[in-house]
């Protein structure tokens, strides 16, 4: 029996070394790229072209990020990514805020206050969940056109919201559908109307799911190139466009340390949420946003 039991620990312990060992090998492969662009930004040019790009920076220098912040050229000017960060912050809290929003109220009326026709609706909204960024861009930039918002950031924040509906309005479709109709119906005999039970009832009871739909639309939002792109220009372009325009000139000798260190300043806040929201994000995934 001893001997058994010695056998069963050994192979447990195989099987947890082996286990153990698989996930540190995915994990340091999966975070190479950031080690790099983390090692590159804070490294001096010269030491760079010496061949260093994996190793550890002799000589620790911050010079990068300060010139990629506030010294960088995009295009003719040399005003690094300060301006366009601030663009791309205008552009995302008001879109995540507005299509989320729109979201909980559509979720809220196709579960809760079914009309004729409510299911031809959402099916629809589903839809558009599947169509590319590339479909819309023609319609989209003649309704920005005739609103007189084309190359502005508030007909940036339209395009985002409008595109982004479909994706909360399914997020908190699902959610609310978990939330039983007896509750909205005794609220309804006592009295509450349609804004009272939303604001009482539902949004106090959705704020797993809207944490989901919040860091769902700020990730797609920042990251987001093709729209910035297609409906800004010049100082009105967001982050991840002027990243682009950075990395491709070229005076000189390339600036490897600046280019990752404004990469780095632009994933900033997608990471910093993931960091700090990514188990609210998994908690609200597993509360209602997948079920049918």
């Amino acid at each position: 029996m001893a001997t058994n039991a010695a056998s069963l620990r050994r192979q447990h312990g195989i099987g947890r070394a082996f286990i153990y060992g698989s996930l540190f090998f995915m994990a340091a492969f999966y975070l190479m790229p950031l080690w790099v662009m983390i090692t590159t930004s804070v490294k001096h040019l010269d030491e760079i072209y010496a061949g260093s790009f994996v190793g550890l920076p002799t000589q620790i220098s911050f010079d990068a990020w300060r010139s990629a912040w506030s010294e960088a050229c995009n295009g003719t000017a040399c005003r690094g990514l300060k301006p366009y960060f601030i663009n791309s912050l205008l552009v995302t809290v008001p879109a995540v805020i507005l299509s989320t929003g729109i979201g909980a109220i559509n979720g809220y009326v196709i579960t809760k206050w079914r009309f004729p026709g409510s299911n031809v609706i959402f099916g629809l909204l589903l839809f558009g969940c599947f169509l590319p960024f590339q479909a819309v861009i023609l319609p989209m930039a003649q309704t920005l056109g005739i609103l007189g918002l084309a190359g502005t950031l508030p007909g940036l924040v339209l395009v985002h919201t409008v595109y982004g509906i479909a994706f909360t309005t399914l997020f908190f479709r699902n959610y609310f559908v978990g939330i039983p109709d007896e509750l909205v119906r005794a609220a309804q005999i006592d009295g509450a109307g349609f804004i009272r039970i939303f604001v009482s009832i539902m949004l106090p009871t959705a704020l797993p799911i809207i944490v989901v739909s919040c860091i769902w639309q700020f990730t797609q939002i920042w990251n987001d190139y093709l729209f910035g792109a297609s409906f800004t220009a010049g100082e009105n372009a967001p982050i991840t466009v002027a990243l682009n325009n950075i990395v491709n000139v070229s005076m000189g000798r390339k600036q490897y340390n600046v280019d990752m260190a404004a990469a780095m300043i632009a994933a900033l806040p997608t990471l910093i949420v993931y960091v700090v929201a990514g188990r609210y994000f998994v908690r609200g995934l597993t509360a209602g946003a997948v079920k049918g």
